[in-house]
């Protein structure tokens, strides 16, 4: 069953938020309690993308020459109603590739916020960003070495687009020396439909 590792460490973090909050509602009277956090539209809004995807990508390794062309699949999960989690899997330079996405809304911050992992890097990538005024486009900011550029940090960009309720598609940019963006990926990815409930 996918995501066993992630659910146990997240079973682990939440015994321990919980067992902290016991401990300090004990010295405290019961109207001083605080309210729970509820979520907002903004957690609503990436529920939408909760299922299972398959996607068609192009990755531009080198300037000047065709995108490497590779098929996958995507499976997001909600986490309560505040988080979702995605696992990616698909074929890199013929070698087996395994991505995780987390995406949530920090109130305090008011942006979007999120992790990325995947199995060739040890980098764990931090995400920020924001919805534009359409409400279909979520733009995510990060900051990371480039394989071109070893030891030298660059600019990412990640847009997702919400095209309808069964299709999104997904680009990745990088800012070059001459501040110019420049694509690295493109993806579109379609739901794939629910038949648990179909006729055998």
């Amino acid at each position: 069953m996918k995501h066993q590792i992630k659910r146990v460490l997240f079973g682990a973090v939440t015994v321990s938020m919980l067992s902290s909050a016991v401990c300090w509602a004990a010295d405290k009277p019961a109207e001083a309690m605080p309210e729970m956090p509820q979520p907002t539209k903004e957690h609503a809004w990436l529920q939408q993308f909760v299922g299972d995807w398959k996607a068609e990508s192009d990755l531009f390794m080198e300037p000047g020459k065709p995108p490497v062309h590779t098929t996958g699949t995507e499976e997001i999960e909600a986490v309560g109603e505040f988080w979702t989690v995605s696992e990616i899997e698909s074929t890199m330079m013929d070698k087996p590739f395994t991505g995780n996405m987390t995406l949530g809304f920090d109130t305090a911050k008011k942006k979007f916020v999120g992790t990325w992992i995947d199995s060739m890097t040890g980098k764990l990538w931090e995400y920020e960003g924001t919805v534009d005024a359409t409400g279909k486009v979520l733009t995510l900011n990060s900051e990371g070495e480039c394989p071109m550029n070893p030891g030298k940090l660059t600019q990412f960009k990640e847009v997702l687009e919400l095209k309808d309720e069964n299709t999104k598609t997904f680009t990745s940019s990088m800012l070059d020396e001459n501040g110019k963006w420049v694509t690295v990926m493109t993806s579109t990815a379609t739901r794939v439909a629910d038949d648990s409930n179909a006729d055998d």
